[in-house]
């Protein structure tokens, strides 16, 4: 399994490698457009390889999609702890309510601790 992992990310970046070898072209980004900028006095443009432009995208793209889904996925989370927390305390109640049965009540701790027997036979 592990080599299949090791074979699917080399087959991975052979393609990332493929894709940045056939977009090396400078390409020059704008914030604004060329008017608009100008009006404003903000002329904020950026020179780069095209490759970095499309993998930079992807890369955004796969943020914004892992923070959509987390956040997305909060209330299932939240219901879990939620869950959990009651799960303990029901639990440390079970507790107490054994030990006290155990201190206060001699003949229901005889039959509790012989049901075992009971149903085995």
């Amino acid at each position: 399994m592990r080599y299949i992992r090791y074979t699917f990310l080399a087959l991975i970046a052979i393609c990332l490698l493929l894709v940045a070898l056939a977009n090396r072209q400078v390409v020059t980004l704008r914030l604004l457009p060329a008017d608009l900028a100008e009006l404003l006095n903000m002329p904020f443009t950026v020179s780069m390889p095209l490759f970095l432009v499309v993998l930079a995208g992807v890369a955004v793209g796969l943020l914004v999609g892992f923070v959509w889904e987390w956040a997305r996925e909060h209330r299932y989370r939240a219901e879990m702890q939620r869950q959990t927390r009651e799960k303990q305390k029901l639990q440390r109640e079970i507790g107490r309510l054994r030990t006290e049965q155990e201190d206060g009540d001699e003949v229901l701790a005889l039959l509790e601790s012989s049901e075992p027997s009971r149903r085995a036979g």
